[in-house]
């Protein structure tokens, strides 16, 4: 039952900064990009409609999902204590913090609705909107890790609301641009647009960056205070991985910034419109994935308070070791004889068994992924023989089914526990379920994207997106019926394939999309596609004089798979602690 508190914890906490990031975002974005009121005639109705119903929905579901977070912690106080938790949980801060906070947040959600909405260019109703927003923003400092603090306790709450805000401004201003670029892109707005507010957005980014480097840094210092603190936590290793998240964001971001600069000096918009659109695209994928790991750290306890339960980075590197995979398996009968000890809440006893069936299960993951991605490197090229290579995916629907019968063989259907009992009991059943779920029919749904034959199929676009979902859900994996050592040295392996996952998703998303013209490489080695400024004639160019956005494309699909080699080789050299 924890665990899964524990893991619906993470991903409403998710979706909860998704909800606050587009709606205060969105608010920045009009008070600070847009600034209807001084250019009224250049602002369309709806593209103030489309910037305030951000707003006002993104409140709503905000509330709705601070108000879910409550239900969960009394439904599984409930269950914990097998008793109602009031009238004792109404006099916490989470309770009293949390029901404050929804109250505000709808305040702020209908304010909008009822006054913004129907007053766009008035300079007057955005202010007083920023001015209802304050109170709400100012709440969720009894919300976060500071609040529990004894020393720096006002210090650590400022700064946190300080680094969540800027984090939103920036966040909820890139998914302004994807709307922006819809808007656009279906020609609902001037075109002159988007470059315009591209080029003042940059600006509150730049800023809203500085101002998170600027509150994170003393945050982290107050709550690691060790090298070992940074590598040998949960806490530390989240943080290191919303850094990593930051970064590949910023890669894309300066991408975009690049290409605007060329526009301004050149006034060739071809990168604008053919690059620009599907890098932001992408770096929402970076950013939705960095809003549930900021999710998840706020569940860790910080490294500073759990100083004797910290990993050396001794044993961190040595869950990474290259060494033989493990091809053969404990038997069954010696699994479930161990798990009595090992599960046991007083005197547990470590289960060798469980540990070797366990590294087993990841070991021949990692091979059947290896060889899945050396294949995919092999359909990149187009000569007689190889074209059966692009048929790769049919190795994900093998592992779905090895893992439907391997994964925790105690549950059904190797094991006595029912499917169901085990499914909703067990936080990390629950996960490894939706896992094995998602490998599956990521590979029926890939094998069919390339099997079909219509030419503008939505199909293919399917993969990233389920690669993006599963590298979310590595990124919240969660094992609490385990000591803290035990579940991050699990923990950290999991985390790293979640950012690799990301990597395989963006990278999967930009070949398809910046390959639009032409999706095939004609066997001759010679590139088909309707090229820009030849009347639409259908042209052919060598593969190495592919235009810019179909090289950057092909670049972008051979990292893709380089990323899925590189969880092949994690999960092929996976050693799980004793426990």
């Amino acid at each position: 039952m924890a665990g899964i508190a524990d893991f619906l914890d993470s991903l409403i906490g998710g979706f909860d900064l998704i909800c606050f990031s587009l709606a205060i975002g969105s608010l920045f974005w009009g008070l600070f990009v847009l600034r209807p009121w001084q250019y009224q005639d250049e602002y369309s109705a709806l593209l103030l409609q489309k910037t305030i119903t951000l707003i006002y929905k993104g409140g709503f579901w905000l509330a709705a999902a601070q108000l879910f977070k409550i239900i969960l912690k009394v439904w599984l106080m409930t269950a914990v204590l097998e008793r109602w938790p009031f009238p004792e949980f109404a006099a916490t801060t989470q309770f009293i913090g949390g029901i404050i906070r929804t109250l505000l947040t709808v305040v702020l959600a209908a304010y909008c609705y009822q006054y913004l909405r129907k007053n766009p260019f008035s300079k007057q109703y955005w202010i007083s909107a920023a001015i209802v927003a304050l109170p709400m923003l100012i709440s969720g400092a009894w919300l976060v890790h500071g609040a529990g603090r004894f020393e720096n306790q006002r210090l650590l709450m400022s700064l946190t609301v300080v680094h969540q805000l800027a984090a939103a401004a920036w966040i909820g201003g890139v998914f302004q641009l994807v709307n922006l670029w819809f808007l656009r892109n279906s020609n609902r707005i001037s075109a002159g647009l988007w470059p315009l507010l591209l080029k003042r957005f940059s600006k509150l980014g730049i800023a809203s960056v500085a101002m998170i480097l600027i509150s994170g840094l003393p945050i982290a210092l107050q709550y690691i205070d060790t090298w070992n603190g940074l590598i040998g936590t949960g806490y530390g290793n989240l943080l290191m991985v919303k850094v990593t998240l930051m970064s590949l964001a910023l890669g894309f971001a300066w991408l975009n910034k690049s290409a605007v600069a060329e526009f301004e000096i050149s006034g060739n918009n071809h990168a604008l419109n053919n690059r620009v659109p599907y890098y932001v695209e992408a770096e929402t994928f970076v950013l939705v994935t960095l809003l549930f790991t900021a999710a998840s750290l706020a569940s860790q306890p910080p490294a500073i308070d759990i100083a004797s339960l910290t990993a050396t980075w001794q044993e961190v590197l040595g869950t990474f070791n290259p060494q033989m995979p493990q091809t053969s398996s404990p038997t069954h009968t010696a699994l479930i004889a161990g798990e009595a000890g090992r599960v046991a809440i007083v005197g547990q006893v470590p289960s060798p068994a469980a540990t070797e069936w366990s590294n087993y299960n990841h070991n021949i993951s990692g091979i059947f992924l290896t060889l899945m991605s050396f294949f995919a490197m092999l359909s990149y090229v187009k000569k007689p023989g190889f074209k059966h290579f692009k048929y790769w995916p049919l190795g994900f629907v093998g592992l779905g089914i090895f893992l439907f019968f391997r994964s925790d063989a105690e549950t059904w259907p190797l094991g006595p526990i029912g499917f169901w009992e085990s499914t909703f009991n067990n936080g990390e059943v629950l996960q490894h379920r939706i896992a094995t779920l998602l490998v599956f029919v990521l590979g029926v749904m890939e094998l069919c994207a390339r099997i079909t034959k219509k030419p503008n199929s939505k199909l293919p676009f399917v993969f990233p997106l389920l690669a993006a979902f599963g590298g979310l859900m590595l990124l919240t994996h969660s094992h609490v019926g385990f000591q803290a050592k035990s579940a991050f040295l699990i923990q950290v392996g999991h985390t790293t394939m979640g950012i690799f996952s990301l990597i395989l998703a963006c990278g999967r998303w930009l070949e398809l999309k910046l390959d639009r013209p032409g999706k095939d490489i004609a066997k001759d080695g010679l590139y088909t596609a309707n090229l820009p400024g030849a009347g639409g004639r259908i042209g052919s160019l060598p593969v190495a004089t592919l235009p810019p956005s179909l090289a950057v494309a092909k670049i972008a699909g051979f990292i893709s798979v380089a990323a899925l080699f590189q969880i092949g080789i994690i999960l092929m050299f996976y050693r799980e602690p004793l426990y």
